[in-house]
């Protein structure tokens, strides 16, 4: 009785929450994700029932061969940016440098942004955060020259380490540099989208091992603006990353039962006139607020505000949030990977059939395993 006991005081304990919070955290950043991958960018919601059915995406499907709001054709491939803005004779980053062998699935109309990725497949970003969990595992005392080495080797791999065919204007540009001879440590590009939903995908991970391991809130931040900054170099988009760092920390620390609604419409008030409050009370359908009060785009003054709002809205219940922010479509894939963070560390829970429905599941639940024993052992 007594071992029985002990066992149950153990799993009750403010480190043991701490733990089940991380675990939901990241396994919903890669669920969020996946959900999201197979109508990625279709900004009209009703494509998406055209093409699912009456109650759109229900669970993890694969990539349809055609999409209905498809834009690919236009994004340069020879560095950040649309293909229209860029100096002609550019070295071909996709295909040579990096994606390589996927360049011709770019210039098609209507062609698909994860052409051929099944159902449980991940995208580039979300591999991305799953590169950085592996590499703390090796260093767990973060240096921005060593991560970004790791990054290089692994955007570079002959063949690919990832099973994407698309790679977001900050990865682009970030290698057209590369080429140009600069710095690696120099290499992020600016261009119209630098500010965007994608930079925060890889934050959560960091965070919550720096967190985990006893830094200050204040040397979270920093550290994370540190690695933000190295594919996102914009000041604003770091105001939101505070903010996003510092919202992980409070959902974290919390008490049990502790409501999170407040912390939720604090961190989106970053964005300067965003009331979420008002918001909130006004109990508008969910495409009003994402879709008409703020954009369904990636440009983060509006996908930072509408991930606050569906947190707080569902915050309780994890699955309900990420269908909501899949259906409602536009950027709803890397959102989803934030979203899911956040509603896990609120709520402490995931789909276990959601979860171990992922392609990388076997490994990723190894990994993430061996990432709580580091930074938040039991």
């Amino acid at each position: 009785m007594t071992q029985i006991t002990d066992i149950a005081s153990a799993a009750n304990t403010p480190q043991a929450l701490k733990r089940k919070r991380v675990k939901a955290a990241l396994a919903n950043l890669f669920i969020g994700d996946s959900l999201s991958m197979p109508v990625h960018w279709f900004y009209n919601p009703g494509d998406i029932l055209r093409a699912f059915g009456k109650w759109g995406i229900t669970g993890l499907e694969a990539a349809p061969e055609k999409h209905p709001s498809s834009i690919m054709s236009l994004h340069s491939t020879t560095g950040g940016g649309r293909s229209r803005v860029q100096a002609q004779g550019g070295q071909e980053i996709v295909g040579d440098v990096i994606l390589k062998g996927r360049q011709q699935f770019w210039g098609r109309p209507n062609g698909h942004y994860h052409h051929g990725m099944q159902a449980g497949d991940n995208t580039l970003n979300a591999w991305w955060a799953r590169l950085l969990v592996n590499h703390l595992l090796s260093h767990p005392q973060y240096q921005t020259d060593q991560w970004i080495d790791a990054y290089i080797s692994f955007m570079t791999a002959d063949p690919p380490a990832h099973p994407d065919t698309y790679a977001e204007s900050c990865h682009r540009g970030f290698f057209a540099n590369l080429a140009t001879g600069k710095a690696p440590l120099q290499c992020g590009a600016v261009t119209h989208d630098t500010p965007s939903m994608g930079a925060l995908v890889t934050v959560a991970p960091l965070a919550l091992a720096l967190l985990g391991r006893g830094d200050s809130l204040h040397d979270t931040c920093e550290t994370c603006r540190e690695h933000v900054w190295l594919t996102h170099p914009d000041k604003k988009l770091l105001e939101v990353v505070d903010a996003y760092v510092t919202l992980i920390d409070t959902l974290l620390n919390r008490e049990e039962n502790e409501a999170a609604d407040t912390a939720f419409i604090e961190a989106a008030s970053v964005i300067s006139g965003t009331r979420l409050d008002k918001l909130l009370a006004a109990d508008k359908p969910d495409n009003y607020v994402v879709g008409r009060t703020y954009s369904l785009a990636c440009y983060i003054t509006d996908s930072w505000p509408s991930v606050c709002y569906l947190a707080a809205k569902y915050s309780a219940d994890d699955k309900r949030a990420m269908l909501t922010n899949t259906n409602l479509g536009g950027e709803n894939a890397h959102r989803g990977s934030v979203l899911g963070t956040l509603v896990g560390l609120a709520s402490g829970a995931y789909s276990a059939d959601w979860y171990e429905g992922l392609r990388i599941h076997d490994e990723l639940n190894n990994e993430l395993e061996r990432y709580l024993d580091m930074f938040y052992p039991d």
